[in-house]
């Protein structure tokens, strides 16, 4: 296999279709071209890893010596903030994804997500309402990016005069994950940072506020902090806001797109859903395996010599896990290639595994489901005006940056 099968990956003229590209780097499960990372990308191995102690999360434990393509310019999402529990191992990890998870979900809040369901139905709603022209819809900018920011705001307790704000900076953030070869870094980065200062100075105030007079709202609960942990400290719980905030909806903006895009081309699918909302939950799994809005994990970290596949990944290396290989592979999944909602056994990989699995999974599914199963029962005759459309250049968060489309009509 060649060096360049790693580039690519990451070049974004192969970011329609990778999948090719995957394929050809199965044959050699665990790939490694002598100064790259390790990187992996069949199912049972990238399964076994994601459970596996010794592996870590924190970029702390790479070695110096380690290279690895994507940390290069990488972390500055979060200069000035602690890392988010994503980027930490246990203990640190598990205390703060607990108490994240105390407002969240289940024991402490089982019905946080089923209770938005009636709310996150008016959003979306809202959003088909107010297409307008038919003839030319962006899926993106019109309902599967604005959606889940607004959830995410509603979620967090930001007043809804401010959400418009809100959505300024996740734009700017999201576009900042991107590679943009054609933009002036330091301009760039300016504009970057200037956002990630505003959004932090703004949610310090609204943390202040929630302490004075909290309300049922996540952020208002993770200031008052409960139990067996203290109270996140002011820096942690603006780290944590943050990682809600971008990988919330970043995921989800892709999980809704790649849906829709997926259902365009495959007509009897979409017609099925449209007759059957109720399939919207296996689809969304199958959506997960087929087309996952993140690709692979990077930069992971053996903490002592691992063996994988026959092969010892030193300690300190960089490590890739290529979760959108796994999910195709011939090993695992029967006709992988095929996007089947009637599939029996759809154990993807598409939200992670292990202590990091994703924490949103019960948001994103909900959403996905509910703006994926209105989108078909609402668009008249709906078609792509492009395929494959433009896509992001990030090659982690993989998704189109616009999805033109066009319907005869809406209904109501």
């Amino acid at each position: 296999m060649t060096h360049g099968i790693l580039s690519q990956i990451l070049d974004p003229a192969n970011r329609a279709n990778p999948y090719p590209l995957y394929e050809e780097l199965r044959k050699t499960p665990v790939f490694h071209d002598g100064d790259g990372p390790y990187v992996i990308s069949t199912y049972y191995e990238i399964q076994s890893l994601l459970h596996d102690p010794r592996l870590s999360s924190d970029a702390r434990n790479l070695a110096a010596t380690a290279h690895d393509p994507l940390a290069e310019g990488g972390g500055e999402e979060q200069q000035a903030l602690p890392p988010s529990f994503l980027k930490l191992d246990p203990p640190e990890h598990d205390r703060l994804r607990r108490m994240t998870n105390r407002p969240f979900g289940p024991p402490h809040s089982p019905h946080r997500v089923d209770g938005m369901r009636g709310e996150l139905g008016d959003i979306v709603t809202g959003l088909i309402d107010g297409i307008g022209d038919t003839e030319r819809i962006d899926l993106v900018d019109q309902v599967s990016y604005p959606f889940p920011v607004t959830v995410i705001c509603r979620l967090l307790g930001v007043p809804r005069e401010d959400e418009s704000r809100f959505h300024v900076w996740a734009d700017t953030l999201a576009a900042s994950l991107d590679p943009d070869p054609g933009a002036d870094p330091s301009e760039r980065l300016r504009v970057t940072h200037d956002a990630r200062m505003e959004l932090g100075m703004y949610l310090a105030g609204l943390i202040e506020e929630r302490r004075k007079n909290p309300g049922e709202d996540m952020l208002s609960q993770l200031a008052a902090g409960h139990g067996q942990d203290e109270a996140m400290s002011t820096m942690e719980l603006l780290s944590t806001a943050a990682l809600l905030l971008i990988a919330g909806h970043e995921t989800t903006v892709n999980l809704i797109t790649n849906g829709m895009l997926t259902l365009l081309r495959n007509p009897d699918v979409l017609r099925h859903l449209r007759e059957d909302a109720s399939l919207a939950v296996p689809l969304v799994e199958e959506l997960l395996r087929f087309e996952p809005p993140v690709q692979l994990l990077p930069q992971r970290t053996p903490l002592a010599d691992i063996e994988v596949g026959g092969i010892t990944i030193p300690k300190g290396s960089s490590m890739w896990l290529i979760i959108a290989s796994g999910n195709r592979d011939p090993q695992r999944f029967e006709n992988p290639d095929r996007f089947d909602p009637y599939r029996k056994d759809i154990q993807h990989l598409g939200l992670g595994s292990g202590i990091h699995s994703c924490f949103g999974a019960p948001l994103a599914r909900l959403e996905a489901q509910l703006a994926l199963s209105e989108l078909a029962r609402r668009l008249e005759n709906p078609r792509l005006l492009e395929d494959p459309p433009p896509y992001r250049q990030n090659a982690v968060l993989r998704g189109p940056r616009h999805l033109p489309i066009a319907c005869d009509g809406i209904r109501p």
